[in-house]
């Protein structure tokens, strides 16, 4: 189904990013012929995905040492997107679906609150 047309039939956003990024892996593995263990898989995608961040760095224009120039959003956006896409290679290569992230998503959402409030059993968060 084409995305537009998934999203226009009620399907879930998240769901259409993980249907797309699964095919995508599974594409490049059958292209250039990958085999690797699950925990590969991670691995390799957690360090593509700190050399994205490291790349969302450089488009923020962290060097407060240098002239300041104007941050290209476009680009900013692009490379922020490139982080998504190994952060969910990762959810799915470790069997994670899109309801379960959001089921985690939203428990860790509200004990990082609890934490902030000290309602956690989490101690040493809450402002004083």
């Amino acid at each position: 189904m084409e995305t537009k047309e998934a999203i226009q039939n009620g399907e879930d956003k998240l769901d259409v990013l993980f249907r797309m990024q699964a095919g995508l892996d599974s594409y490049i593995r059958e292209k250039r012929n990958l085999d690797y263990t699950k925990g590969e898989w991670v691995c390799k995608k957690a360090l593509a995905l700190m050399v994205e961040l490291g790349e969302v760095v450089d488009e923020a224009k962290y060097k407060w040492w240098k002239n300041a120039t104007e941050i290209d959003d476009a680009k900013l956006k692009e490379e922020i997107v490139d982080v998504l896409h190994f952060f969910l290679g990762m959810c799915i290569d470790s069997g994670m679906t899109s309801d379960e992230l959001f089921d985690i998503y939203i428990k860790k959402n509200k004990e990082n609150y609890d934490r902030q409030n000290g309602l956690s059993s989490k101690k040493g968060y809450e402002v004083k």
